[in-house]
């Protein structure tokens, strides 16, 4: 599949209007400022803060504000207003991390060259824009109040090897899918956001892999090093943090084409199935469902409907990954003209993973000061009172649609610890949008050594999560797994029955275990059931 635009790899310093992911009856063409680049270290502290609310002609601006002397004043240009001075926090910077504790950091070599990268990328134009990332914060406070739902997937890590146009347009069919059918079985609208677009770092719980008295440093994604197991590749390079920009921005850039260009209208809905699920039991399901979605348009069409509206013609879909490397993350944090807030412009949604969520450490630190909307993974070990106080530094306002939790502890810890953290989150007032990732915590060891998760495992998970939501009076807003679009053989279990013995025929991950396209439909079908299930109970509560 053909590019159609190349506009956002170009590192220059100017960028004209550039089309959004973001469809909708209202202009979503961003306008910006002709110079993108950002004074790499003269940026004025702002105070720590909240996200702000949408504008009509969001701009993306570098220039920093106007010194001033107070945190009042340094929050006068926001929308919303702090209503309690104490929660106000010590002023953040871009670089005001530095003065914490930074876990999960790679050590570069060459101190020299990371500054010149750094300094390179902070002259590249923004991946994503501040508008986009304000309307999905919008719509994840619809999902926060049971008004619609979050399908949130993609790779465990991208890589430079499988990148191409048919693994994109795969992975993204498969979300189209998966969305259409919580879309029918929920009957309410589906936030699609992919792990796409930037999702290349992965944390590492040992620094070090040894394999037959070799000890070298582990792979901790493309965009640090290699997985190829010598000593040079393992080594920091600070030149593919330039190669992770760019394709990110190709990425995008030909996601903005399918969202846009006419591929994800709901007329194909019947031609996104894939060729290998095509004769199989959740083909069939899909198949039928497809029908039963052309029968609607049909008869819409018939009562004189326009179909060529944009809610029938394009989609919305968003990009999210791991807040992990931090010195690419700031060179890539861009204020909003329009509102005075820093967004990260390396992807919509960012999250702080289980291992530097720290209410003390580097990340919680940048992540404060940011406008996008962030997530927070969550597992058993949890304390519910540590949970209250991170959603309290993240977002001091309790915005709706600011903070996505998403739990992660497997069917058994799920039962027993999450009714803790969401009544611990009620009683605190705090607003936010509740996710299951049912992934990490279900990684097991095959008997032939590679890590896997069993189907009845992530399916058990999610049950879970929606019995729980269902028993404490809460809403399971979405769901947040590592899939993809491609027949890999790296989960066992599911309809079309994948063994131990399948695992090696066809496992490409370059780290944890993956969804195949008919697990990730067939688990799609299991959650529009209890959707509809809840959807059916609260029209007859209200009857």
């Amino acid at each position: 599949m053909a590019l159609t635009s190349t506009s956002t790899l170009l590192p220059n310093k100017s960028i004209g209007e550039t089309q959004s992911l973001l469809p909708s009856s209202k202009s979503h063409q961003f306008s910006l400022s002709t110079n993108l680049t950002k004074p790499t270290r003269s940026i004025q502290p702002i105070s720590a803060v909240h996200s702000s609310e949408q504008s009509k002609n969001p701009i993306v601006s570098d220039k920093p504000p106007k010194p001033t002397t107070s945190a009042k004043a340094a929050t006068s240009t926001a929308t919303t207003t702090v209503t309690n001075p104490e929660r106000v926090s010590k002023k953040w910077t871009v670089d005001s991390w530095k003065t914490k504790k930074a876990l999960q950091l790679p050590e570069y070599p060459d101190q020299e060259e990371l500054e010149s990268v750094l300094r390179t990328l902070d002259s590249f134009p923004p991946i994503v824009f501040a508008g986009e990332a304000r309307h999905l914060e919008e719509r994840l406070a619809e999902a926060a109040m049971g008004n619609a739902f979050l399908l949130q997937g993609g790779d465990c890590a991208e890589s430079f090897k499988e990148f191409n146009a048919n693994n994109i347009r795969d992975t993204f069919r498969i979300l189209l899918q998966m969305g259409a059918v919580l879309m029918f079985g929920g009957q309410m609208p589906v936030v699609k956001v992919g792990r796409m677009a930037g999702q290349f770092a992965k944390p590492r719980s040992d620094p070090f892999e040894e394999k037959d008295g070799v000890k070298l440093p582990s792979y901790r994604g493309d965009n640090v090093n290699g997985d190829a197991f010598n000593a040079k590749s393992r080594i920091p390079d600070p030149q593919r943090l330039i190669r992770a920009y760019c394709q990110s921005a190709a990425t995008l850039n030909l996601l903005r084409a399918f969202a846009t260009g006419g591929y994800a209208a709901m007329q194909r809905v019947t031609q996104w199935n894939m060729d290998f699920t095509e004769h199989s039991e959740q083909g069939d399901r899909y198949r039928e469902l497809a029908h039963r979605v052309d029968e609607a348009l049909g008869f819409m069409a018939a009562a004189g409907l326009t179909m060529d509206h944009p809610i029938m013609t394009t989609t919305e879909f968003w990009t999210s990954h791991e807040c992990l490397l931090l010195p690419y993350e700031a060179a890539l944090t861009r204020m909003d003209s329009t509102s005075g807030l820093y967004y990260d412009c390396s992807a919509h949604f960012l999250w702080a993973g289980e291992r530097t969520r720290q209410l003390d450490g580097a990340h919680v630190e940048f992540l404060r000061g940011i406008a996008n909307p962030l997530g927070i993974k969550v597992s058993d070990k949890m304390d519910p009172s540590e949970l209250v106080k991170l959603i309290e530094i993240l977002n001091p306002q309790n915005k709706p649609g600011r903070i996505t939790i998403i739990t992660r502890m497997g069917a058994e810890n799920m039962r027993v610890k999450l009714p803790h953290l969401i009544r611990a989150v009620r009683r605190a007032g705090q607003i936010v949008t509740w996710v299951s990732d049912p992934m990490h915590g279900n990684t097991i060891k095959a008997p032939c050594g590679l890590k896997t998760r069993p189907f009845d495992a992530i399916r058990a998970e999610v049950r879970a999560f929606f019995d729980v939501h269902e028993q404490e009076g809460s809403h399971p807003g979405g769901v947040h797994l590592e899939m993809t679009g491609q027949n890999v053989t790296e989960c066992i279990g599911g309809s079309r029955t994948v063994t131990f013995d399948d695992l090696s025929s066809r496992y490409h991950t370059h780290c944890d275990p993956r969804l195949n396209a008919s697990q990730s439909l067939e688990l799609a079908f299991i959650i529009a059931e209890r959707l509809r299930k809840r959807r059916i109970g609260s029209q007859q509560a209200l009857a």
